[in-house]
């Protein structure tokens, strides 16, 4: 049967639907939550991306392959739902390839880094054009600061502290889909946290693009007005918030300070994630990466001195060009000796204008696929050791929203996936619960 479209305007408000769509990081969903907001004050009517709308936007990233095969998908799929809408994709691969997003069919709009926070002055006028447009400029010239952060119907917030990046990874693209390091003043971050605060929201994720690089670019200046370590000692003396969360911190910022502080702090959880990337000091260095395997250890080593229970993830890429077997099974047993909690596995793909594009030595696709293969099944082994060895422990799990086939989940402060019996009454609460049990699916249940 067809599908009947509905009236032009949303019935109850008379406005244009706006529905979003946030690909990739954590910073992403936090700038999407922000954009939203803005437009919602114009009287758009915010829909959900499934639903029916004038107006779709698509907030793509550009770290690997899929994510822009994904944007490819998601066109089809909005315009499929309305031949008419008006759709608009913003961030990383929007700023790095416009012209491979106007050249899809449907698409009307691309706004690079630099228009991405004035969308709602680009939907005054949705008449569809033969041919997309796109507004960006040059990276260099995107110095400035945008405050974000998310607030939804979940329990955490993602409050985005820095943007940016000034290292030089080869295999990397978001410098120049981001620009260069810059952070939002102190001042406001703490105003930020009050604000999410007041939405009756218990977590907030600290997220940016190289977060351990907070202070550089405050105030415009270019020098450090604070230290990342002086921004979550603040937070933790005047958070409204109980519970804060650090999310992925280079290894060479991560002091022995930091990791002592948190591990004496009110507020801040025994959660780190930490980017690897590969265990093999020899691919490290042709990654341009600002620290080898040893400082990594004395990283992990030093958290599980002061924090025994800490929860430890780790980035890894596979399928590196020149990676070999022997660099491979390094990383493998690297990570197998390693004190970690779980693994987020990257198979390495080839992004246009990095440095790794121009090397020698490509991974073939069916190896790379068998490595990413070994490492997940690893991580599966690392989750399950680390969920095994919290039976029996008391944690204060925060509980989620979502009914999942009658039950509620939550993380305790060191990141276990907690599962009970579906209770509207747990929805955004925190519970002290002995862990008990641990189920087919890796997830604990409690008594």
């Amino acid at each position: 049967m067809e599908k009947t479209l509905l009236p032009p305007l949303h019935p109850k408000t008379d406005s244009v639907r706006v529905a979003f769509h946030t690909l990739g990081c954590k910073l992403n969903f936090s700038e999407t939550a922000t954009i939203a907001r803005t437009v919602e004050s114009e009287n758009y009517h915010r829909v959900s991306f499934d639903e029916f709308a004038e107006v779709y936007v698509i907030n793509t990233c550009s770290v690997t392959e899929n994510a822009d095969k994904r944007v490819k998908g998601l066109v089809k799929k909005v315009v499929k739902q309305n031949p008419k809408a008006f759709v608009v994709a913003i961030g990383c691969y929007a700023q790095l390839q416009p012209e491979a997003i106007t050249s899809l069919e449907g698409v009307d709009l691309v706004l690079g880094a630099s228009e991405k926070f004035k969308l709602n002055e680009y939907i005054q006028d949705l008449t569809k054009i033969p041919e997309g447009k796109v507004h960006s400029c040059e990276i260099d010239s995107v110095d400035f600061y945008e405050s974000s952060y998310s607030i939804s119907d979940r329990t955490r917030a993602f409050l985005k502290v820095q943007d940016g990046c000034d290292y030089k990874c080869t295999y990397c693209t978001i410098p120049r889909a981001r620009g260069v390091s810059r952070s939002d003043t102190l001042e406001n971050v703490i105003v930020k946290a009050y604000r999410i605060a007041d939405t009756g929201i218990k977590e907030i994720v600290l997220t940016g693009v190289n977060i351990g690089d907070y202070g550089k670019g405050e105030h415009g200046d270019k020098k450090h007005k604070h230290t990342f370590l002086e921004l979550i000692k603040a937070l933790d003396i005047v958070s409204p918030i109980n519970r804060i969360r650090i999310s992925s911190i280079e290894p060479n910022l991560l002091s022995l300070e930091m990791i002592s502080f948190v591990s004496q702090s009110k507020r801040f959880v025994p959660h780190f994630h930490i980017p690897l990337q590969s265990g093999s000091d020899r691919i490290l260095k042709s990654m341009k990466r600002r620290y080898l395997t040893p400082l990594y250890k004395e990283r992990v080593a030093w958290i599980k001195k002061e924090m025994p229970d800490a929860c430890i993830g780790v980035d890894v890429i596979v399928g590196y060009p020149g990676e070999t077997e022997e660099d491979f099974l390094e990383t493998y047993h690297f990570l197998n000796e390693l004190a970690v909690s779980y693994l987020h596995v990257f198979t390495y793909s080839e992004r246009p204008n990095t440095e790794a594009m121009e090397l020698k030595g490509a991974v073939p696709s069916t190896v790379r696929a068998k490595r990413s293969k070994m490492l997940r099944a690893l991580s599966v082994k690392k989750r399950r050791a680390f969920y095994e060895s919290q039976l029996g422990k008391t944690v204060e799990v925060l509980f989620e929203g979502e009914n999942k086939k009658g039950y509620i989940t939550g993380f305790s402060e060191n990141y276990v996936k907690v599962r009970a019996p579906w209770n509207p009454d747990w929805v955004n609460t925190t519970k002290k619960v002995v862990l008990d049990n641990l189920d087919e699916e890796g997830i604990v249940r409690f008594r």
